[in-house]
Protein backbone atom coordinates (compact mmCIF):
# COMPACT_ATOMS: atom_id res chain seq x y z
CA UNK A 1 0.00 0.00 0.00
CA UNK A 2 1.57 3.17 -1.01
CA UNK A 3 -0.82 5.26 1.66
CA UNK A 4 -0.87 5.63 5.27
CA UNK A 5 -4.32 5.56 6.17
CA UNK A 6 -5.61 5.99 10.49
CA UNK A 7 -8.36 7.41 11.60
CA UNK A 8 -8.49 6.66 15.00
CA UNK A 9 -11.21 8.80 17.27
CA UNK A 10 -9.87 9.58 20.94
CA UNK A 11 -12.26 10.10 24.13
CA UNK A 12 -9.80 11.80 26.25
CA UNK A 13 -10.29 12.61 29.89
CA UNK A 14 -7.58 15.05 32.06
CA UNK A 15 -8.20 16.69 35.15
CA UNK A 16 -7.13 19.83 37.67
CA UNK A 17 -4.39 20.07 39.96
CA UNK A 18 -5.54 17.45 43.17
CA UNK A 19 -9.17 17.97 40.99
CA UNK A 20 -9.98 21.50 42.66
CA UNK A 21 -12.66 22.83 41.21
CA UNK A 22 -11.00 25.45 39.14
CA UNK A 23 -12.59 25.57 35.75
CA UNK A 24 -15.30 27.77 37.23
CA UNK A 25 -18.63 29.10 35.09
CA UNK A 26 -17.19 32.13 34.39
CA UNK A 27 -14.05 30.74 32.87
CA UNK A 28 -15.30 27.52 31.41
CA UNK A 29 -16.46 28.51 27.91
CA UNK A 30 -12.96 29.99 27.84
CA UNK A 31 -11.12 27.31 28.64
CA UNK A 32 -12.82 25.39 26.10
CA UNK A 33 -12.24 27.54 23.48
CA UNK A 34 -8.57 27.72 24.06
CA UNK A 35 -8.54 23.55 24.08
CA UNK A 36 -10.54 23.74 21.00
CA UNK A 37 -8.07 26.24 19.14
CA UNK A 38 -4.62 24.09 20.72
CA UNK A 39 -6.88 20.94 19.33
CA UNK A 40 -7.80 22.34 16.11
CA UNK A 41 -5.28 24.59 14.79
CA UNK A 42 -2.30 23.68 16.87
CA UNK A 43 -2.07 19.86 16.80
CA UNK A 44 -4.36 19.64 13.46
CA UNK A 45 -7.06 17.27 14.78
CA UNK A 46 -10.53 17.42 14.17
CA UNK A 47 -12.20 17.93 17.11
CA UNK A 48 -16.02 16.91 17.89
CA UNK A 49 -16.80 17.40 21.12
CA UNK A 50 -15.51 19.35 24.19
CA UNK A 51 -17.32 19.65 28.09
CA UNK A 52 -16.85 19.05 31.34
CA UNK A 53 -17.18 20.12 35.11
CA UNK A 54 -15.08 22.10 36.92
CA UNK A 55 -12.62 19.31 38.05
CA UNK A 56 -12.00 17.66 34.67
CA UNK A 57 -12.58 17.98 30.84
CA UNK A 58 -13.83 15.31 28.13
CA UNK A 59 -12.72 15.77 24.15
CA UNK A 60 -13.55 13.65 21.68
CA UNK A 61 -11.35 14.09 18.80
CA UNK A 62 -9.87 12.48 15.86
CA UNK A 63 -6.12 11.73 16.43
CA UNK A 64 -3.66 13.06 14.24
CA UNK A 65 -1.35 9.92 13.49
CA UNK A 66 1.87 12.60 13.39
CA UNK A 67 2.24 13.13 16.93
CA UNK A 68 1.82 10.89 19.92
CA UNK A 69 -0.90 10.81 22.52
CA UNK A 70 1.34 11.62 25.06
CA UNK A 71 2.66 14.67 22.89
CA UNK A 72 -0.80 15.57 22.18
CA UNK A 73 -1.87 15.61 26.05
CA UNK A 74 1.35 18.14 27.22
CA UNK A 75 0.61 20.36 24.23
CA UNK A 76 -3.24 20.66 25.34
CA UNK A 77 -2.73 21.36 28.83
CA UNK A 78 0.58 22.68 29.00
CA UNK A 79 -0.34 25.86 26.34
CA UNK A 80 -4.20 25.68 28.25
CA UNK A 81 -2.74 26.11 31.36
CA UNK A 82 -0.19 28.89 30.61
CA UNK A 83 -2.90 30.77 28.97
CA UNK A 84 -5.41 30.56 31.70
CA UNK A 85 -2.00 31.91 34.07
CA UNK A 86 -0.92 34.46 31.34
CA UNK A 87 -4.52 35.38 30.78
CA UNK A 88 -5.26 36.78 34.63
CA UNK A 89 -8.56 35.06 33.95
CA UNK A 90 -7.92 33.42 37.83
CA UNK A 91 -6.82 34.77 41.43
CA UNK A 92 -5.01 31.69 41.94
CA UNK A 93 -2.33 29.33 40.13
CA UNK A 94 -3.91 27.32 37.23
CA UNK A 95 -2.47 23.78 36.37
CA UNK A 96 -3.47 20.29 35.22
CA UNK A 97 -3.26 17.27 37.37
CA UNK A 98 -0.38 14.92 35.84
CA UNK A 99 -1.43 12.56 33.58
CA UNK A 100 -4.81 11.23 31.09
CA UNK A 101 -6.67 8.93 30.44
CA UNK A 102 -6.94 7.98 26.02
CA UNK A 103 -9.74 5.86 25.00
CA UNK A 104 -10.29 4.77 21.43
CA UNK A 105 -13.53 5.10 20.12
CA UNK A 106 -15.41 2.87 17.34
CA UNK A 107 -16.93 4.62 14.76
CA UNK A 108 -19.94 3.13 15.47
CA UNK A 109 -20.17 4.45 19.25
CA UNK A 110 -19.15 7.95 18.41
CA UNK A 111 -22.49 9.60 19.05
CA UNK A 112 -22.74 7.84 21.86
CA UNK A 113 -19.86 9.32 23.66
CA UNK A 114 -20.87 12.45 21.76
CA UNK A 115 -23.74 12.39 23.88
CA UNK A 116 -22.28 11.46 27.29
CA UNK A 117 -19.58 14.44 26.98
CA UNK A 118 -22.49 16.55 26.34
CA UNK A 119 -24.42 15.66 29.36
CA UNK A 120 -21.41 15.51 31.78
CA UNK A 121 -23.75 17.99 33.79
CA UNK A 122 -26.16 15.82 34.27
CA UNK A 123 -24.36 12.73 34.57
CA UNK A 124 -22.49 14.06 37.62
CA UNK A 125 -25.86 14.89 39.30
CA UNK A 126 -25.89 11.33 39.94
CA UNK A 127 -22.35 10.22 39.59
CA UNK A 128 -18.74 11.36 41.27
CA UNK A 129 -15.60 11.63 39.44
CA UNK A 130 -14.07 8.57 41.31
CA UNK A 131 -17.03 6.75 40.11
CA UNK A 132 -16.60 7.59 36.56
CA UNK A 133 -13.21 6.93 36.35
CA UNK A 134 -13.61 3.63 38.47
CA UNK A 135 -16.19 3.09 35.29
CA UNK A 136 -14.18 3.83 32.53
CA UNK A 137 -11.29 1.93 33.69
CA UNK A 138 -13.28 -1.46 34.11
CA UNK A 139 -14.57 -0.98 30.93
CA UNK A 140 -11.89 -0.61 29.06
CA UNK A 141 -10.20 -3.78 30.92
CA UNK A 142 -7.59 -1.75 32.69
CA UNK A 143 -8.55 -2.05 35.79
CA UNK A 144 -8.16 -5.84 37.08
CA UNK A 145 -11.29 -7.95 38.96
CA UNK A 146 -10.52 -7.89 42.68
CA UNK A 147 -9.88 -11.62 43.26
CA UNK A 148 -9.67 -13.48 47.24
CA UNK A 149 -7.46 -14.72 48.55
CA UNK A 150 -8.24 -18.53 49.97
CA UNK A 151 -6.24 -20.12 52.48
Amino acid sequence: MAHSLTKIWIHGIFATHNREPLIIESIEEAVHNKIRNIIINDLKCPLRIINGMPDHIHILFLMNSGITIEDMFKRIKGSSSHWVNQGDLMNSKFAWQTGYAAYSVSESQLNIVEEYIRNQKEHHKKFNFQHEYDGFLKNHGILAPKTVKTV
